[in-house]
């Protein structure tokens, strides 16, 4: 079944490109486009709409306000696709529930496959930003949360993006099990999702 798919951004010649190329490099079916985050919310709650492709500054209301809206609102899940990589940005975006953050610069076989990671719950980000989210150290330390030892196998597991599926092979364990790990260390950290897991890690903040 294709990903159905919002292509948000105020340039038309982008969009228009997106919509020519996406169906093109993987299984998208372009189902709605937004020039700025109130199109962009209104095209969800309107719309079957899988994931949503967001670029992050637009007149009317912002793409960080745009997924806002739309992860509290709808299913949508929110990619940022954007020209920008400035940490506030980063950090806003995920914090509101965006389920990636790549840049324009990438191949349309990328995007594609980018669209469709997201769509099957695994959290895509480019390395360069991934690096803006890391501590000094050649990996982040637990400090703040007594989290047992497979509480923090998960968490580093979720970090390097992988679903559920794919932890449980690498961790040898049951995909409830680890959703049931997974919701005890959102209720240890006061954290809303698995990506606000992963990029608290990431910065050092766990």
């Amino acid at each position: 079944m294709s990903v159905k798919l919002l292509i948000c951004d105020d340039d038309s010649l982008i969009r228009e490109s997106l919509k020519i190329l996406l169906p093109l490099k993987g299984d998208i079916e372009i189902v709605a486009e937004a020039g700025n985050g109130n199109e962009a919310i209104n095209a969800c709650l309107n719309n079957n709409v899988d994931v949503a492709l967001i670029d992050i500054r637009m007149p009317i209301l912002s793409g960080v306000e745009a997924v806002k809206e739309i992860t509290k609102k709808t299913n949508t899940k929110c990619l940022i696709l954007t020209t920008f990589d400035e940490q506030d940005y980063v950090n806003e975006a995920l914090r509101y529930g965006a389920k990636g953050y790549i840049l324009k610069n990438n191949s349309p076989e990328q995007i594609a496959n980018s669209i469709i990671s997201v769509h099957n719950n695994t959290i895509v980000m480019n390395e360069n930003i991934l690096k803006k989210l890391q501590v000094k150290s050649s990996e982040p330390s637990f400090n703040k949360y007594d989290f047992t030892d497979r509480e923090k196998d998960i968490i580093k597991a979720i970090a390097e993006g992988l679903n559920n599926k794919e932890i449980s092979k690498k961790l040898y364990i049951g995909e409830g099990t680890i959703r049931n790990y997974i919701t005890t260390i959102l209720n240890k950290t006061g954290l809303e999702h698995r990506t606000a897991i992963a990029v608290n890690y990431l910065k050092g903040n766990l």
